[in-house]
């Protein structure tokens, strides 16, 4: 897969961090966005080690007027250039959640993060993706319904349901240009928001996931893939 220019959301730590790393070592210019870049210190010690490379911007995906400054921005970085690779990691987990006490807050909160934003980001950037290029949303088994077998992070699931709906929209809107649009499970990952339990390393996943990105083939936009590359059923 050429992947000579990409944008990673929520970079600045996990999983989104070492999409970075690895596209970077591939040889990649990256786009790296985190809400706050003045605290993404490892991130922003990555920018200094691949100067003109990598490009760290603001963006709190949630935000309109955020998007909009964004999409501004990508311009000016991408020079006239197109992105090859848009990958939707940016996400929220709210944990330990119990029937009866699942809030609206929570609710709201998981789907404008893990569904609506990465929607309207892809609508926003389409001009600015390459034809032929590859949007990427991360996902997880746990939205899908036909997986479902236990009262579990509910906000979450359901944002992450509603994100693999978005995905199967995104890949019929972009179809005409050969965009292929996928929903990714990168499994149970040891970041902040998997948890020291995990027993998927972030470079681990990542790699895996990279790989599978590498093999689509022109019929696979619209799938919900595993870490195999296996497809997951919705």
């Amino acid at each position: 897969m050429d992947m000579r220019h990409c944008l990673v959301t929520g970079a600045n730590r996990g999983l989104g961090l070492e999409f970075v790393r690895q596209l970077l070592a591939g040889g990649a210019r990256v786009v790296a966005t985190a809400r706050h870049p003045g605290r993404a210190t490892a991130l922003n010690a990555l920018a200094g080690a691949h100067p003109g490379r990598l490009h760290v911007l603001p963006l709190d995906v949630t935000v309109a007027r955020s998007r909009d400054e964004l999409a501004r921005e990508l311009e000016l970085v991408l020079d006239g250039q197109r992105l090859d690779l848009l990958l939707n990691n940016a996400g929220v987990l709210h944990g330990g959640e119990r029937f009866g006490q699942v809030t609206e807050a929570d609710l709201e909160t998981s789907l404008r993060t893990n569904a609506i934003g990465p929607f309207l980001l892809a609508q926003a950037l389409a001009g600015q993706l390459a034809d032929g290029g590859i949007v990427a949303n991360l996902s997880s088994e746990l939205g899908s319904i036909a997986l479902c077998r236990e009262f579990r992070t509910p906000s979450y699931a359901i944002g992450k349901a509603a994100q693999n709906m978005g995905t199967v929209q995104l890949a019929k809107a972009l179809a005409p240009r050969g965009i292929r649009v996928v929903a990714l499970h990168p499994g149970w990952v040891r970041t902040d928001m998997g948890g020291e339990r995990a027993p998927v390393a972030p470079a681990e996943a990542a790699s895996a996931l990279l790989a599978v990105l590498g093999r689509l083939g022109p019929g696979d936009s619209g799938l919900f893939l595993d870490p195999g590359g296996n497809v997951l059923p919705w």
